[in-house]
């Protein structure tokens, strides 16, 4: 026979505990001392979400909504068409005649101008006298006029009086005719946009080498490390988020580029075209003379978000590779 050494199975029937005796009911002070607890975080983040969800989901999916019309507010025209626009936006050879100006400039501008601000930033990382000056000359672009800076690069590339044109017949080369060709046309373009945005990626980049412990450089330097070997071994590595997200921002800055090829236009009669030929008309203004200049809402709607979804790939690809290179999972 066995025995069932469980308690209260052989011999007599354990007391179960007594219940605790309710404690006291919170006061209202303490309930709103746990509200407060939980709900203050939520509380401090709504004012973004409320302002993105107004200026930013609302004219999205409103965007989208208007896409699927025929929207004229000339004549009034509110037809729904479905994906009709987006069935034209494929075969549309002048979209993508504008997606390969975009393309071209943005391959043009944003790989030279942020290694250029990254050598600049480490230039301005080093000792040297009067620093300040320095760094608040990499801001000056920013802040100039840009009724100014049409004025200078205009002149600077103009075909018969540009000095740029000047610069290069010293050399003996015949001068180039920038706004006409299109190749040419993206190089000015290049170089308006690295000289609005190297000095403002350069001080990204400064500010993250600051955040870099001394003590890395101090034992490659006993190690015996040249400078140029620090650089490559220490900066760039602990630099890799910095460049990731310069990369991603750079990348949305210039599938939207619109300042710079509008203010290249500067005496044409339609600064939208980019050109008599179309030759540096970028995606944005593309859509802008759809939509404002022909009356076409719906329809510049649908530029709109095949450029935002060109965004968004462009950027996770981007994202990928600085990843991929740099050996991060």
């Amino acid at each position: 026979m066995t025995t069932d050494l469980r308690p209260g199975r052989n011999g007599p029937p354990t007391a179960s505990p007594a219940p605790a005796p309710p404690g006291p009911r919170p006061t209202w002070r303490a309930r709103l001392a746990r509200l407060d607890v939980k709900g203050a975080p939520y509380a401090f983040i709504s004012p973004f979400y409320l302002v993105f969800l107004v200026f930013g989901a609302f004219p999205l999916v409103y965007t989208l909504w208007v896409s699927l019309h025929d929207w004229e507010l000339a004549s009034g025209t509110r037809e729904f068409v479905g994906l009709d626009n987006y069935d034209y936006l494929l075969s549309d050879a002048d979209f993508w005649h504008a997606t390969v100006n975009t393309l071209g400039i943005f391959v043009l501008s944003t790989g030279p101008q942020l290694v250029l601000a990254l050598l600049i930033a480490n230039t301005l990382n080093r000792r040297m006298r009067l620093p300040t000056m320095f760094r608040i000359g990499m801001v000056a672009p920013l802040v100039t006029s840009t009724a100014a800076v049409a004025i200078v690069f205009t002149q600077m590339f103009d075909k018969d009086w540009g000095m740029v044109n000047w610069a290069i017949g010293l050399v003996g080369i015949d001068p180039i005719h920038w706004s006409s060709s299109r190749g040419w046309s993206w190089a000015a373009i290049a170089m308006m946009v690295d000289w609005r945005w190297t000095g403002y990626n350069a001080l990204i980049y400064l500010a993250a080498m600051q955040a870099i412990p001394k003590d890395l450089y101090e034992a490659a330097a006993i190690d015996g490390a040249s400078r140029l070997r620090q650089f490559w071994q220490i900066t760039v590595p602990m630099l890799r988020p910095t460049i990731i997200f310069t990369v991603i921002i750079s990348t949305i800055g210039g599938l939207q580029l619109f300042t710079e090829p509008v203010l290249f236009s500067v005496g044409t009669p339609n600064k939208m075209d980019g050109g008599p030929m179309h030759q540096f008309q970028t995606i944005t203004m593309y859509m802008y003379d759809n939509a404002f200049g022909h009356d076409r809402y719906g329809y510049g709607a649908t530029v709109a978000w095949a450029l935002f979804v060109m965004i968004i790939v462009f950027s996770l690809i981007n994202f990928l590779a600085v990843r991929r290179t740099g050996g991060t999972k």
